[in-house]
């Protein structure tokens, strides 16, 4: 307890102002050494009565205080009051600051700020059209492919045809279609909630008309469909056009089954899980003569992806919780709060991380052990830090959105790894 402005009693808890007092403690005393070294006396000064003083005064010493400020010690300045610098027993009497500091996380917060999609106007027609295909999806299509496409390869090298390249990449255009036509549906039916949500969406902001988005969605499922259908074997046609059924009953009356928050986490997690690991993996083995087998990077990348597809779908809506409410779609954010779904969320994907670490540790055999355990302890650590800054700042909607960016990281990082399992 010490005495701050207008002679009130403070108490000082915090560490950064304990850390500021030790530093200033300090300079006092190295500043005031010299006084006894050359034998000058400096006289008494009672900074905390305003009583005139009698003799010479004193130079006032200067230290370092809160936040790096010069103080003189010895006098009052703002809202720091200090003992005489004598050297003996000086003590930074300093009240709470009138502005916060500018700390690290918030300055993140401005600069990054953010989330999955481009808040920028788009440059031109294709730019709209790249905006209405949420890249951050397509991302997550073409890295998913390629992984498990490569994992194949790596393993039966003597199998690699160079006349499978343009099947494969025809393959993964299908696949990229079909993901367009998913996110793509599902915009035009969400318009009004996403002049809530996202206004910088292109149909929400008016980049893209509702006729101009309903026929690049038509022309994505039916082009799609055309090149799997006449390039693979009718199985991989099959879960294709499941998959698209899947997308259209998420957003499309009169089912619309993203109302449900529990069938909406089942859909996603069966198209981005299921369907997409198994019919790649099935595909590319039938392209090269195999017989389908579940290989184990295979089997845990389709476990793995299909819980964590599960996290993605629960976490999506944590910025979306005011336009959700307003259109009366009831959403595990909207039910549980922010709070509540990022712990969630957190919790979700620990538990997938240990599962990942688990697996390694039981079956040395079947993965590269050093690369398992290390990538996924690192990623727990990194799931725990970003959850921490989210709630250091209160849950803003920029906070939120920032962590459904790093959950999207995660995910791309998975695949990145999967063809060295």
């Amino acid at each position: 307890v010490g005495m701050g402005a207008g002679g009130q009693p403070t108490t000082h808890l915090a560490t950064s102002t304990m850390a500021a007092n030790v530093v200033t403690i300090g300079a006092s005393v190295f500043t005031a050494a010299p006084a006894r070294v050359f034998g000058r006396r400096a006289p008494k000064c009672n900074a905390s009565a305003g009583r005139d003083h009698h003799g010479p005064q004193p130079r006032p010493q200067v230290g370092m205080g809160a936040g790096g400020n010069r103080k003189f010690l010895g006098q009052r300045r703002g809202d720091a009051l200090v003992a005489p610098a004598t050297g003996r027993r000086a003590i930074l009497q300093q009240g709470p600051p009138k502005r916060p500091p500018r700390d690290l996380l918030a300055m993140e917060e401005e600069m990054t700020g953010g989330g999955v999609d481009n808040e920028e106007p788009a440059k031109g027609v294709l730019g709209a059209v790249w905006k209405f295909v949420r890249p951050h999806t397509i991302r997550g299509t073409l890295l998913g492919t390629t992984a498990i496409v490569t994992r194949q390869l790596l393993q039966n090298p003597e199998l690699f045809n160079q006349a499978l390249v343009p099947k494969a990449l025809m393959g993964l255009l299908a696949l990229l279609l079909g993901n367009g036509y998913i996110v793509g549906i599902n915009q035009v039916y969400d318009v009004e909630i996403d002049k809530v949500n996202k206004p910088y969406l292109p149909l929400a902001s008016g980049e893209l008309s509702s006729g101009t988005a309903v026929a690049i969605c038509t022309i994505f499922a039916l082009l799609g469909g055309a090149i799997v259908a006449t390039n693979f074997e009718p199985l991989i046609t099959g879960l294709y056009a499941f998959g698209l059924f899947l997308g259209t009953l998420y957003s499309v009356p009169p089912m619309r089954l993203k109302r449900s928050p529990w069938a909406a986490f089942i859909i996603i997690a069966i198209v981005r899980g299921v369907l997409l690991n198994f019919g790649v993996h099935h595909a590319t083995t039938a392209a090269i003569g195999l017989p389908f087998v579940w290989s184990p990077p295979i089997m845990f990348i389709t476990t793995f992806v299909t819980v964590f597809a599960i996290c993605i779908s629960i976490c999506k809506d944590l910025a979306d919780i005011e336009g959700d409410k307003k259109e009366g779609i009831k959403t595990f954010a909207t039910e549980i709060g922010a709070a509540g779904i990022a712990y969630l969320g957190s919790g979700l994907l620990v538990f997938n991380y240990c599962f990942a670490i688990g697996s390694a540790m039981i079956r040395q055999d079947w993965f590269n052990m050093p690369l398992m355990i290390g990538f996924h302890t690192l990623a727990i650590l990194f799931c725990i830090w970003r959850t921490k800054i989210m709630e250091y700042q209160g849950f803003t909607k920029a906070s939120v959105q920032k962590y459904y960016q790093n959950i999207w990281y995660l995910f791309y990082g998975e695949y990145l790894i999967l063809p060295f399992l």
